[in-house]
């Protein structure tokens, strides 16, 4: 029945494919499908134009759908790269959204190793031996571990 129903439409089997595709990517978006469905409605349209050439056969639709497929991928991959910009670009970086903040030592820091408290966390730190209660400023971060230096 399914095969009949493509069979019956022709070449505009892909056109259909293609906004089939479309719709599942606004249903589901993933910026994925767009791709595969650009791939078939380019194939439709040159199915519509080639129909009664003898060389477009079914394999050769199905070859060049697989490939314009894979290179419409890359080609939006590499489009959409360098295009995602963060409006908080520190957001998975915490510690590192620290460094250049000022901070007065809770514990001091001895044999390097110390700790602050910011907001409502307590942070390990590294630095020169300070005493408690000595304002320093954030100048680097490592993992979860802040290096400071006297205010």
């Amino acid at each position: 029945m399914i095969a009949s129903f493509i069979t019956g439409l022709g070449p505009w089997a892909w056109w259909v494919l293609g906004l089939v595709l479309l719709a599942a990517e606004l249903a589901a978006p993933g910026v994925f499908l767009i791709w595969i469905g650009a791939a078939a409605i380019v194939v439709g349209a040159l199915s519509v134009a080639l129909a009664s050439s003898g060389i477009w056969v079914w394999q050769v639709q199905l070859l060049l759908f697989a490939v314009l497929s894979v290179v419409f991928a890359l080609l939006g991959r590499s489009f959409y790269a360098g295009r995602q910009k963060s409006d908080e670009p520190m957001l998975n970086r915490r510690t590192e959204s620290l460094v250049g903040r000022t901070a007065t030592l809770q514990e001091p820091i001895s044999e390097g190793r110390g700790r602050i408290r910011l907001d409502d966390t307590w942070w390990p730190v590294n630095g020169p031996d300070l005493a408690a209660g000595t304002r320093v400023r954030v100048v680097a971060a490592h993992g979860s571990d802040l290096t400071v230096a006297k205010f």
